[in-house]
């Protein structure tokens, strides 16, 4: 036991505290519920959030793909072609210029 009390040093105790602040009593439980459900709503608002997160980083990403496989756009020549060629087409065309 705390401070070396005994059951009916305790009980006395307990007693005059129920005879001083009976009257609250129903008041702090009642607070004291609801500063419970109040976290409870907290702590499910942070989960939500981090649940949903993490769904959304575990969503696969699409990578860019590489430089080399991307079409290149050819400047404009003088007929107005605007075709799209490899890169391995516009390194040999700057080659054969």
């Amino acid at each position: 036991m705390p401070f070396n009390l005994s059951g009916w040093e305790l009980l006395l105790i307990l007693g005059i505290g129920l005879l001083l602040f009976g009257s609250r009593l129903p008041a702090v439980g009642r607070n004291l519920g609801k500063g419970i459900v109040e976290f409870k709503k907290g702590i499910k608002g942070v989960t939500d959030e981090v649940e949903q997160a993490s769904s959304q980083a575990s969503a696969p990403v699409s990578t860019p793909a590489r430089l080399e496989d991307r079409p290149y756009r050819a400047p404009l020549g003088p007929a107005g072609d605007d075709r799209r060629v490899s890169t391995a087409e516009t390194v040999e065309q700057q080659r054969t210029s």
